[in-house]
């Protein structure tokens, strides 16, 4: 399977990401797309080229990135709240290194930063682009909004509102250009209508692209950013996983092409663990019944979200039903036997292995005894294939070697993450 010429829309990926973030909470569904359709709204009364209303698109919809837990999330939802700057920081980290976005970070990094008669043009001593404060006015006049009433109605106040700020919170000519875009009933209703995404991706900025495999492995690695460094306690997860499909599926014999399908699958295996607060993934204790209902929707999602991006089908059975079991005993598809792939069946193996032998900051990893133990426990239950089973058995060092140096990578990344100015105080 050529990855060369792949053409994935990436406005597909990017909805993906938000989508995924969103349904951490009802209260936030489709915020961010709001955010992104108010944003390039604005952009284009404003005369901004096409390039920046699609970066002002992508901004508006993983503006939120850098918030993990659910009351940070919450609280974003309130006008004022305390250190706005946090959040938008970590999502600047998160996105930067992921070329397609570089410029997208800066805008996301500062997006609330005050205009306070154009002292907000700079931030610590950094200037802060014109996008930071169009975003910064959209995902206010987002919030705004009463779910419970009826828009037209609303309309006046917000725009009302807005304009007091305008000086202060906000750039006059911002204020200005979002009076025009919203002087129309169809803008109200379009921030409201619960397609939102189907309209935002009508208004086009973001284009199907030709990518190649650098890109492909560099966008998963985003992802599995997004999804790990949520927690520390997922926070080197995907990597692990990545590294031990990647080698099973080499040892099974797949082609090259083949094991990088399995690298991506396995940086977008969790991506449903966007959906789930970032209170639960952090308990160290048993979970609650309804809590692990919770954890245990993650795969659905992960399925679902994925399933909307065109090129990527193979990877999201790979990656998305590696909760599935040999006997149907797996959630959440109860997929069986024969209609699981072998690259399904090998991410399975992969997660398992991972989950038994890495370190938690809770409780240390599984000697190769104990997990050569539970594995082989499993392929006899019918859960896990025999054959991929007895093949990481067999090479069991070599498999967990590359785990653990994959690991040992993520956690130097997570550590930069968290603690820029010196990341070796980090120890998971």
């Amino acid at each position: 399977m050529k990855t060369d010429g792949i053409r994935i829309s990436f406005f597909d990926l990017v909805s993906a990401l938000s989508t995924s973030m969103d349904l951490v909470s009802p209260a936030i569904v489709n915020h961010q797309m709001r955010v992104a359709y108010i944003a390039f709204c604005i952009g284009k009364e404003l005369g901004l080229s096409q390039d920046q209303q699609g970066e002002l698109l992508i901004a508006g919809a993983l503006h939120d990135s850098g918030a993990f837990s659910l009351k940070e999330r919450l609280d974003i939802l309130n006008f004022e709240f305390q250190d706005p700057h946090k959040h938008a920081e970590l999502g600047y980290l998160l996105l930067k290194n992921f070329k397609p976005f570089a410029d997208v970070s800066g805008i996301v990094r500062f997006h609330h930063v005050l205009w306070n008669d154009g002292i907000g043009t700079e931030f610590n001593a950094m200037a802060v682009p014109i996008g930071s404060h169009i975003l910064h006015l959209s995902d206010r006049a987002s919030v705004l909004i009463n779910e419970e009433q009826e828009i037209i109605g609303q309309s006046k106040m917000i725009s009302g509102f807005l304009k007091k700020g305008a000086g202060k919170l906000f750039v006059p000519e911002i204020v200005d250009a979002f009076r025009r875009a919203s002087d129309r009933e169809s803008f109200w209703f379009d921030v409201m209508s619960p397609h939102i995404n189907i309209i935002v991706r009508r208004l086009g900025g973001i284009n199907n692209a030709a990518i190649n495999d650098e890109i492909l492995l560099d966008l998963a690695d985003l992802f599995r950013r997004l999804i790990d460094f949520r927690s520390r306690f997922t926070a080197t997860h995907s990597s692990g996983v990545v590294a031990s499909a990647e080698s099973l599926a080499r040892l099974a014999g797949f082609s090259s092409e083949e094991c990088l399908y399995m690298r991506v699958a396995g940086s977008f295996h969790d991506l449903g663990k966007l959906a789930v607060p970032a209170e639960i993934l952090e308990k160290p204790g048993k979970l609650t019944e309804d809590e692990f209902a919770v954890v245990k929707r993650h795969a659905y999602h992960s399925y679902t979200i994925m399933d909307h991006i065109k090129g990527l089908e193979t990877i999201n059975k790979w990656a998305s039903f590696h909760h599935e079991r040999l006997d149907g005993s797996g959630y959440p598809f109860r997929v069986r036997g024969e209609e699981l792939s072998v690259g399904s069946q090998i991410m399975a193996v992969a997660d398992v292995f991972t989950a038994i032998t890495e370190n938690r900051p809770y409780r240390k990893g599984m000697g190769s005894e104990d997990a050569k133990s539970i594995l082989n426990r499993m392929a006899q239950n019918s859960a896990l294939n025999p054959d991929i089973v007895a093949l990481l058995t067999d090479n069991f060092d070599e498999v967990n070697s590359l785990r653990m140096a994959a690991q040992e990578i993520s956690i130097k990344e997570y550590g930069e993450f968290i603690n820029p100015q010196n990341p070796m105080l980090f120890d998971i």
